[in-house]
């Protein structure tokens, strides 16, 4: 190499010295070295070509443009001669990049940018350009920029690479920047890119994030952009640590490894895939399996996975390259779990298949050791004794069984359906009743899953020592013991993790955030991580020592706001039956009811009196005076849930309607009641016309004005096919609209019962629809997330909004559009459905998306002025949200 070098002209070994800065095994474009070389692109080709000629440097013809690269050994020698001028040439390399990118960082119109993006911190790091580095790392549009080329997960591994330097200039701000992109990351991967200034505004205050996101939307909006701050933000506690999206599709299962510095994780989009468990940085792809891959595992050395699949298989899998070492396929049907031993001392693999057997392999062998057999139904789930003596299995047949390892021989068997008396005669309710199982760290017991609920034994004895009942709604799909302490992780399939302290057989957290059903938890291997896996995409990792009994609390998104000159008041429900009174500008409890005997389904809140009500599913009313709580009455009549409440505007009379088929028009101080009888099926909601009028929709497909004063029925629309699902009344009072499930939208003149106009074009139900204050205009919203806006005047069809892209849950909206709202000049919308967007009417463009933490959002309640938005999502997260400006 020295000959070849020696015999270059004087400028081109200055040149080929300054490929010293490139890094091992990296491909650089020429772009890159005709700016490290400050030449033309056509000159640095040249030069190129050279080295190329005299081998010096290697050109990867694959790849438009050609990508240049050294030799190992080249770049050994090469950073050898120079060692004494690395830095001053890395320094050199900065230089030179911010010389020529002076107006802002390279896009991805530039070819050479991928390098940039990749490895500009790398230079910065070791030309010992410290300022620079603070302020790139430091600096959101460089956030904004590299995630929307590269995606979080290098970015987050460039903020634990260079931690320690970072960490001299400021370790809080290390700390903002890293939380952020951990939290958000799955946002930052998704198509189209999210607005990264309006991710930030919802970084506590005290965040650089936050501060930097303030300043950018302040700028933006004086230009007419729209940003939200959450205002209530401080008061929400979070486990939430790292969220990754590895997969295309469910993720069914993911593990950490023994030294806990990796996560492997499989699911339907038939791949295995490791990534690092800090950073979520993608190590390790691996197209597995023909089918969906059900289960993955360390082995105790974490130099293997092995990975089982509904095609019937099991494969291991070098977990350094990905190369295949072993396939076995002795199972007849698919298998469900797999595990290895717990030590090395003798590692062996299980699995369990719906073929009823559970079997042992030796991975140094072509087939199983051992087949155990005496399950009469699915084994679902199996795992190792800490000490690798005995293997649990559990079974759709009911039982939890334990066999010796070293005999294969079943040792114990608990029959689970002993402890369901109620399922005997039901045998169709008993498929797949024990779903899983898990060993305590002492080994001394084992719990198992059943349904919604968790059964805890002694090893010895085989009694039970306690259970853990979950929701009736709810199945229980996975669960795990924490190896530190007596926390107990239940995966459950309305989209929660649930933390449970054995000790007190209390629930002391909820860790929402998970989209769709959880698949997964597992522990880290000390007890302070956990992680769930789901059909949303995403694994996430939840920090256990951040559990405090509140987490455990949420409110439901049954709510009633009442603005109020500059005051705002927040009533809900939470999980525990109690309604919550919260101030809207803070979110702290104001008030909290005692526990209801029945579920809370509406309230509602009237300034004067200053009153709420909470309406339940047993039927029954009651209103509460506000703040104190005392109660001024109870009103029994409705014999079915109540699903809509609401005062008059002076207070004294208050509406509910029900499933029971009726509306009650209280007098609550008098307790008289007048009883609207009319509708066959339950009444979803009411509007009220004005102080006499009443509009009832229901899911008999007609709609019905009341004079509520007598009691009668004015008018009566058949009005659709299907259930009326929602209502609105023009603001001049001389019309109303009407959505269906039938897909269609109706407007009504209250002077006839024919439609003036009928609006097809909706591919699902109709679920939302709202007039514009002008009465120029009417929205409607479907549960395919489309948004259409139709002239009042002749039906004609104005705009669809957000017709072109659907994000990853398959939904225009991320779900239903469940709420429509006006600005009140007509100028543009607010809707909501699994987050919450803001419209330009005129254009039928999106102004802004708010990503909130949960999904399915009912409704929002939008201030007079359009500026103070309130909402819950389906995790129980409340926000106050407030335009910028």
């Amino acid at each position: 190499m020295s000959v070849s070098i020696d015999v270059l002209h004087e400028d081109r070994k200055e040149y080929y010295k300054d490929l010293s800065v490139l890094e091992k095994d990296v491909k650089v474009p020429a772009k890159v070295l005709s700016i490290l070389w400050d030449l033309e692109p056509e000159e640095a080709e040249d030069i190129l070509q050279e080295f190329v000629n005299k081998s010096l440097l290697f050109r990867d013809c694959n790849k438009r443009p050609y990508q240049y690269y050294l030799h190992d050994l080249q770049l050994d020698f090469l950073t050898e001669q120079n060692r004494y001028r690395l830095k001053d040439l890395h320094s050199k390399m900065v230089r030179l990049y911010q010389n020529h990118y002076k107006k802002g960082h390279p896009t991805v119109a530039d070819e050479e940018c991928m390098y940039w993006f990749r490895y500009l911190a790398y230079h910065m790091a070791h030309g010992n350009l410290r300022e620079e580095l603070y302020s790139l790392m430091f600096s959101l549009d460089w956030v904004k920029a590299k995630a929307q080329m590269m995606g979080p997960a290098s970015l987050i591994n460039d903020y634990v690479v260079y931690k320690d330097i970072l960490d001299e200039e400021n370790s809080t701000v290390r700390d903002n920047f890293q939380e952020f992109l951990s939290l958000n990351g799955h946002h930052l991967s998704q198509k189209p890119f999210p607005d990264v200034v309006q991710m930030g505004l919802c970084q506590p205050d005290s965040s650089e994030v936050y501060r930097q996101a303030r300043l950018k939307a302040e700028q933006e909006t004086k230009k007419g952009a729209f940003y939200l701050e959450w205002i209530n933000k401080s008061s929400l506690e979070s486990l939430s640590r790292l969220i990754v999206r590895p997969h295309k599709g469910a993720v069914y299962y993911a593990c950490f490894s023994h030294n806990w510095q990796q996560i492997a994780s499989c699911g339907s989009d038939k791949t295995l895939q490791v990534f690092k468990s800090q950073t979520g940085e993608k190590l390790l792809e691996v197209q597995a399996h023909d089918d969906d891959v059900l289960c993955c595992a360390f082995s105790p050395d974490d130099k293997l996975i092995a990975t089982c699949s509904a095609d019937k298989k099991i494969k291991v899998w070098n977990s350094q390259n990905g190369n295949l070492l072993r396939t076995y396929d002795e199972h007849s049907e698919q298998v469900n779990h797999c595990q290895f031993t717990n030590t090395s001392r003798k590692i062996l693999l299980a699995t369990c298949s719906n073929d009823n057997f559970i079997k042992l392999w030796n991975t140094n062998r072509p087939g199983s050791q051992n087949t155990m057999f005496g399950h009469s139904g699915p084994v679902n789930h199996c795992c190792f004794s800490p000490d690798d003596q005995y293997l649990a299995s559990c079974s759709s047949d009911g039982t939890l069984k334990l066999w010796e390892v070293h005999t294969a021989n079943e040792w114990k068997s608990i029959d689970i359906l002993d402890f369901f008396p109620s399922l005997t005669d039901e045998p169709k309710e008993l498929e797949e009743v024990v779903r899983c199982s898990a060993w305590s760290s002492d080994g001394t017991r084992i719990m198992a899953a059943a349904k919604n609920m968790v059964f805890v034994f002694d090893i010895e004895s085989a009694t039970l020592l306690s259970e853990i009942k979950t929701g009736r709604h709810s199945t229980i799909q996975s669960c795990d013991f924490c190896p530190s302490s007596q926390l107990v992780a239940i995966a459950l399939s309305h989209y929660t993790v649930e933390l449970w302290d054995l000790e007190s057989n209390k629930k002391v957290a909820d860790c929402s955030g998970h989209l769709s059903w959880v698949h997964c938890v597992r522990f880290s291997p000390d007890g302070s991580v956990l992680l769930s896996s789901s059909d949303d995409q995403t694994v996430r990792l939840w920090e256990t020592k951040k559990v405090h009994p509140s987490s455990a609390v949420s409110l439901k998104r049954d709510s009633d706001v009442l603005f109020h000159h500059n005051e705002i008041s927040v009533v809900a429900p939470d999980n525990r039956k109690r309604l919550q009174l919260r101030n809207g500008k803070t979110g702290e409890v104001i008030y909290q009811s005692e526990e209801q005997e029945s579920r809370i389904r509406c309230c509602c809140l009237s300034k004067d009196p200053q009153a709420a009500v909470l309406a339940r599913e047993d039927g029954t009313v009651k209103v509460l005076e506000m703040p104190s709580g005392n109660a001024l009455c109870t009103l029994t009549g409705h014999t079915k849930t109540v699903l809509h409440c609401q005062f008059t505007p002076d207070g004294q009379t208050l509406i509910t309607c029900s499933e029971d088929t009726t509306v009650r028009v209280w007098d609550w101080k008098s307790l008289e009641c007048k009883v609207l009888k009319g509708h066959s099926e339950r009444v979803k909601r009411f509007r009220l016309l004005d102080s006499s009028r009443l509009l009832s929709w229901s899911f008999d497909g007609t709609v019905k004005v009341w004079d509520i004063v007598t009691g009668e029925m004015i008018q009566d629309y058949s009005c659709h096919q299907g259930a009326v699902l929602s209502c609105d009344v023009s603001p001049n009072g001389n019309t109303f609209s009407s959505v269906s499930a039938d897909k269609s939208a109706k407007i009504w003149s209250f002077d006839s019962t024919s439609a003036l106009h009928i609006l097809n074009g909706h591919k699902d139900c109709v679920r939302s629809c709202r007039f514009s204050w002008d009465n120029q205009c009417l929205a409607t919203g479907d549960d395919n997330g489309e948004i259409r806006i139709w002239c009042v005047l002749n039906g004609s069809l104005l705009h669809i909004c957000a017709r072109e892209n659907k994000d990853s849950m398959e939904s225009l909206h991320g779900g239903w559009v469940t709420d429509l709202h006006f600005s009140p000049d007509s100028k543009m919308l607010v809707s909501t459905g699994g987050y919450i967007k803001w419209w330009d009417v005129e254009k039928g463009e999106s102004l802004q998306t708010f990503y909130t933490t949960g999904t399915n959002l009912k409704g929002i309640h939008v201030s007079p002025d359009f500026k103070t938005f309130v909402t819950i999502d389906n995790i129980g997260v409340l926000y106050i949200l407030r335009k910028v400006g």
